[in-house]
């Protein structure tokens, strides 16, 4: 099998109703808000599943945010939005889909810049959500009035809210151990809450067999784990951040100048009233007799009692293991999909231990990302952290990169299989000329290195994403992000399928579904339109190769040269059979 598909969606990382402004106070109530209608309305469903079926993207990676299914309070699951839920994936199920749900989160929650955990787990461990900007620690939606550069809401992993609730979750039984809500050790309670509200999603969709699996959880973060100097800011992300030490001044009311910039200056504080900052519960630092702060820990995350832990090593996996064990206990055939931090490489998991298991990672096309302006002759390779110049090299270092990966599953991993997870581009190109036709060359160029580099490895992948209520003015109704495949802003006739696409001439490709044997090579050009794929047959295999043929790529029609054997075509499956004489197979597929 080789799957094609896409995430539904990114605006699903906010509520649906109501739509609010950062300064309005609702968006600090999360009992007021509902996830019903994301990814998409019931009434609108057929429309989206058409024409993503249309496209051929039948694998859905389907966006679920903890704050979805428990914002009101803990154990408090909104049944409403479970049944909503249940509803579109049963329908997507009648269009052929299968389905991989994601546990989404960006830096921890929307309350945080992000998305992801409800508020309520913020304020179970003492953080006053309505001061996390004031203190610095958190960098949220509406930073600034003008746009803010796309990636500026990942500075938020190196600061104290965010760092501090990936530590709790993860490592609080090592890291802080003086933590406790209602009697339970943090850890415990923040893990328990996380199994227990996606168990209730796995309950509902357990009689659904195209739902293959469930991720453990979208790009993780180790928080402050591993960090071997608190007064090093030495996670500088895309913006200037305070070290971890200076973070927990900050959020105590201690201002603190942050590269030249006073920071706090009204001595504010991010605990609520009756808390203190848990890493001076936990003895990171104090304050000194003449009330001045000491840090006494400089190296606290890196070591427990004289043994070095890390996230990679023990920590992710652990959690793996009992996220996998418990969406077992309710669907034993389940898929489980892990991977590790952004940039980082997989997590140490034994396949034989964690059967089913399928690495996930992702990767995008960094400097079209981060800039938004696609330069053909200017690339990154975003694992090595260098730049590649010319447009060759470039081509073979997104197809290395993507190596890596099939490298990790099987060294790290055991030998398992590789969904790249997420991949894409940014729609708002910022060198983007005025006439439509050149944008689309232009988005079309920049999409289609990502997928010749997934064809080159015969990968399977995901694209990131379909927001079915994209516009221009809104992007995915996340930070600024417009990397949606579809934008109603664009769609001109409601009648036309592919009406409000984008890049369609890279995303509606031909690829081969499913092959009878071995895929030794894959190559389509959106220029020519020229598809061709050579493989070796197995011998005990009957059922013909299936390869998708997009009606957008070829609206008057194809023709089909194979090596050997015979084909026939239903609507835009091409079946093709292989005469067993001949070891291996090519079949090419161009315009009429």
């Amino acid at each position: 099998m080789l799957l094609r598909g896409v995430n539904v969606g990114g605006s699903s990382k906010i509520p649906y109703t109501p739509q609010v402004e950062l300064h309005d106070p609702r968006f600090y109530d999360d009992r007021a808000v509902s996830f019903v209608g994301r990814p998409f309305s019931l009434a609108t469903a057929d429309e989206h599943f058409t024409r993503l079926r249309e496209w051929g993207l039948t694998f859905l990676r389907v966006v679920v945010t903890w704050e979805a299914l428990e914002h009101a309070g803990p154990r408090q699951y909104d049944t409403e939005y479970l049944e909503y839920l249940y509803a579109v994936l049963q329908k997507a199920g009648a269009y052929g889909f299968q389905i991989l749900i994601d546990p989404h989160q960006d830096v921890w929650s929307r309350f945080t810049g992000g998305d992801g955990a409800p508020a309520w787990t913020l304020e179970a461990v003492g953080l006053d959500v309505t001061a996390l900007r004031e203190t610095g620690a958190a960098m949220l939606h509406d930073w600034k009035a003008d746009p803010a550069p796309l990636l500026i809401w990942a500075t938020n992993y190196g600061r104290l809210a965010p760092a501090t609730m990936f530590t709790l979750f993860f490592a609080g039984n090592d890291f802080a151990p003086e933590t406790k809500i209602n009697g339970v050790p943090v850890q415990e309670f923040l893990q328990q809450h996380y199994l227990d509200a996606f168990a209730q999603l796995a309950l509902r969709l357990r009689d659904m067999p195209h739902v293959v699996g469930y991720e453990v959880m979208n790009e993780p973060s180790r928080g402050y784990i591993g960090w071997k100097n608190l007064r090093s800011s030495g996670q500088f992300r895309y913006w200037p951040t305070p070290s971890p030490y200076q973070a927990m001044l900050l959020g105590a009311g201690y201002p603190q100048r942050v590269w030249l910039k006073m920071t706090n200056p009204a001595r504010a504080r991010a605990w609520l009233p009756g808390y203190e900052c848990v890493w001076k519960q936990n003895g990171v630092w104090d304050v000194d007799a003449r009330g001045r702060p000491v840090l006494l820990r400089p190296a606290h995350f890196t070591r427990v009692q004289g043994r070095e832990f890390g996230f990679r090593r023990d920590y992710y996996p652990r959690f793996a293991v009992r996220f996998a064990e418990t969406m077992r206990r309710i669907n034993p055939q389940a898929l489980i999909f892990v991977q590790g931090e952004p940039g980082e490489p997989a997590p140490l998991l034994n396949a034989a231990e964690l059967p089913n298991l399928v690495y996930a990672p992702h990767w995008y096309d960094g400097i079209t990302l981060m800039v938004r302006r696609y330069v053909n002759h200017l690339g990154v390779d975003m694992l090595r952290r260098r730049l590649v110049i010319g447009a060759g090299a470039i081509q073979q270092s997104f197809a290395a990169q993507l190596k890596v990966f099939q490298h990790e599953a099987e060294n790290d991993l055991g030998g398992v299989p590789v969904l790249l997870g997420e991949f894409g581009i940014p729609f708002d190109l910022r060198n983007q000329p005025l006439l439509r036709a050149a944008d689309e060359l232009l988005t079309t160029r920049a999409l289609d290195r990502s997928y010749r580099a997934l064809d080159a490895n015969l990968m399977s992948g995901t694209i990131w994403n379909y927001s079915a209520d994209n516009t221009h003015g809104r992007g995915d109704s996340f930070n600024g992000e417009d990397l949606s495949i579809f934008s109603r802003s664009e769609q001109k006739d409601p009648s036309d399928i592919d009406s409000g696409g984008r890049a369609l001439r890279a995303v509606a490709r031909p690829y081969p579904r499913a092959t009878a044997g071995e895929p030794l090579s894959l190559h389509y050009d959106w220029l020519t339109r020229v598809f061709e794929f050579q493989f070796r047959h197995a011998d005990n295999l009957v059922a013909p190769t299936e390869i998708f043929v997009p009606r957008h790529a070829y609206p008057d029609g194809f023709e089909v040269k194979v090596s050997d054997g015979a084909y026939e075509v239903r609507e835009n499956i091409l079946l093709y059979r292989h005469d067993s004489q001949h070891e291996t197979h090519r079949v090419v597929v161009q315009p009429k």
